[in-house]
């Protein structure tokens, strides 16, 4: 047993101080950032906020969507061969998705394996691959790493999920370029109720982005993210992208099952290691494992444009407070602010 005594922090733990600033607008912002991968030397330009592999956010609807105004998507693992060929054809009309900002979500199962090769080969255009597991340490995940790295030499790999730097180091010299980092920090996910482990999101994503960026990788904050200003946060940690999932949920794009209650509607919203995702596509829970994440309802939000224009005009808000003309400046124009501890007010009686 050994306790690491460094203070580890989360979102809700810091502010961004505020600097002095010449600029003048918001609209003076940039947000997007231009990427180039270390395997593949391949390159991408769009704006870093991507969607989660979920199955009511990682939609093709929600792909198609935020693809028109550069935001990238992960799309889940459960649409078939065929709905992929649907999807790829409709990206060839005038409104469609652009698949240089869409990923092709896989498991590491070989039945996985084998049904991410047949989307691959029919759609080479696809560059992006997002190999997806909980428990990121396993030494079967990067073996499986290496082997899609070998046989797709020239797609893109994000892969994940860890939360420390030299699990981020091993992944990117297994083949990946982009790492997934997050334990236990979304909305849905109770890993850290039902074992015990995990790591607070902001310390895991500077430790995790300085060992990404001294092999020339990218990491992606996955998970903790309520609000804009936890967004800021992330990428001014240091987070290449900043991968969403609760907050953007329950819109028309995710197509989750929709209930009405007292006149209010609402959106089911679930974790993919949930008793519900897990009874829907493995016919329940194994008996060798427990449901990692949970169930809730999230009230029905309509379109998911307005949410993405808060989310990026958050943003924009947050590098003129810090004086950054471009996104790629908000890491080195950041300084947080520890927040002391709340204390529960008591009022006499």
């Amino acid at each position: 047993m050994h306790i690491e005594a460094d203070l580890k922090l989360g979102f809700k733990d810091v502010l961004i101080r505020p600097k002095r600033s010449t600029l003048s607008s918001r609209a003076q912002v940039s947000l997007e950032r231009t990427f180039k991968f270390r395997h593949t030397g391949r390159t991408w330009t769009g704006v870093p906020i991507m969607a989660a592999n979920m199955d009511t956010v990682g939609t093709f609807a929600m792909a198609t969507m935020l693809s028109r105004q550069g935001l990238f998507t992960a799309v889940h693992k459960h649409y078939s061969v065929e709905e992929w060929d649907t999807f790829a054809k409709h990206s060839q009309s005038g409104d469609g998705p652009r698949l240089p900002h869409v990923a092709v979500s896989t498991g590491i199962l070989d039945d996985d394996l084998t049904k991410l090769y047949r989307i691959l080969e029919c759609h080479p255009e696809l560059a992006f691959v997002c190999m997806d597991v909980a428990n990121g340490y396993s030494e079967y995940f990067v073996d499986q790493i290496s082997k899609v790295r070998a046989r797709y030499p020239d797609r893109i790999i994000m892969a994940g999920n860890v939360v420390t730097g030299e699990m981020v180091e091993q992944l990117l010299l297994s083949g990946a370029d982009m790492v997934k980092v997050g334990i236990g920090p979304g909305s849905v996910c109770t890993t850290r109720v039902k074992t015990g482990v995990g790591y607070p999101q902001l310390s895991a994503i500077i430790e995790c982005a300085d060992a990404a960026h001294g092999l020339s990788g990218q990491i992606i904050s996955d998970g903790g993210c309520t609000c804009a200003g936890d967004v800021a946060k992330a990428f001014g940690a240091g987070a290449d992208f900043v991968m969403l999932g609760g907050m953007l949920a329950g819109h028309d794009e995710g197509g989750g099952t929709l209930l009405e209650r007292d006149g209010q509607r609402f959106v089911e919203f679930y974790g993919m290691s949930s008793r519900t995702a897990m009874e829907k596509y493995s016919g329940g829970v194994a008996e060798y494992r427990a449901s990692e994440g949970k169930t809730v309802t999230v009230p029905y939000r309509g379109p998911v444009a307005e949410t993405i224009k808060d989310i990026l005009g958050g943003l924009r808000s947050t590098c003129t407070y810090v004086g950054a003309s471009q996104l790629k400046e908000l890491t080195k124009r950041t300084t947080f602010v520890r927040v002391a501890e709340q204390q529960n007010p008591i009022f006499d009686s």
